[in-house]
């Protein structure tokens, strides 16, 4: 299956389209950490997964996080599709696809507004912990969706040396790629669809060869998919 993608200029922030895919980045103020240890990131992932799974309704428990009362949580799943994401210390990358105009910024603006709550109550901080708004670049094509997801699961690499293999980095989804982890809300096909048909590859060690053989100098394949 091929996606032709059709999509505004790049960073438009106010024409956004229906069934529209865009690579979102955002990072902490000043450049400060948006995760501190392992429970944030935890935390950022489980809003993910309550965001893009079926609403569950829980009034009789709190928030183990928040020390509040959680009731149902607005559900994206039939409107954000997330195709692939990754998060470091300092900012965070996600491939978005949205069945609605408004659906990106509502499930952004949300998902930002809960963390910076959560992150700001453990660490006893107030303000901002975002710089400013999250930025957008549009997909254009099947080969910009391909490589955007490649620069994303590339990300760790330059962490540190501690980052040793990518499929074993634990807030990526490049794992669930090769099948090493299962998340009903990470639609992984986005991608890999584009891999299928080759008799001799799965497309799980094809995109494994696409990300982890490709010549790393393709700057200008990329560059437009990366935002500063």
């Amino acid at each position: 299956m091929v996606y032709h993608l059709i999509m505004p200029q790049r960073n438009s922030r106010k024409t956004y389209l229906e069934h529209g895919y865009y690579h979102i980045y955002n990072r902490g103020v000043e450049k400060r950490n948006i995760f501190d240890s392992e429970q944030d990131y935890k935390v950022f992932l489980t809003y993910l997964r309550e965001y893009l799974s079926p609403p569950i309704l829980d009034t009789s428990s709190n928030d183990i996080h928040t020390n509040e009362k959680r009731y149902q949580i607005k559900c994206y799943t039939n409107v954000i599709q997330l195709g692939a994401y990754v998060l470091m210390p300092n900012h965070f990358h996600l491939l978005i696809r949205q069945e609605n105009i408004d659906a990106m910024q509502e499930f952004l603006q949300s998902l930002s507004t809960r963390y910076t709550v959560y992150f700001n109550k453990r660490y006893d901080r107030v303000g901002s912990l975002f710089q400013g708004r999250y930025k957008a670049v549009t997909v254009k094509t099947d080969e910009q969706l391909v490589h955007l997801s490649r620069y994303i699961h590339l990300n760790p690499i330059d962490l540190d040396k501690s980052v040793t293999s990518l499929e074993d980095f634990r807030y990526s989804s490049y794992p669930g790629y090769l099948g090493k982890r299962h998340q009903s809300w990470l639609n992984k096909n986005i991608v890999l669809d584009l891999f299928r048909g080759n008799a001799n590859r799965t497309p799980e060690r094809f995109y494994r060869q696409f990300v982890e053989g490709e010549d790393n100098k393709q700057s200008e394949i990329i560059k437009h998919l990366i935002i500063d």
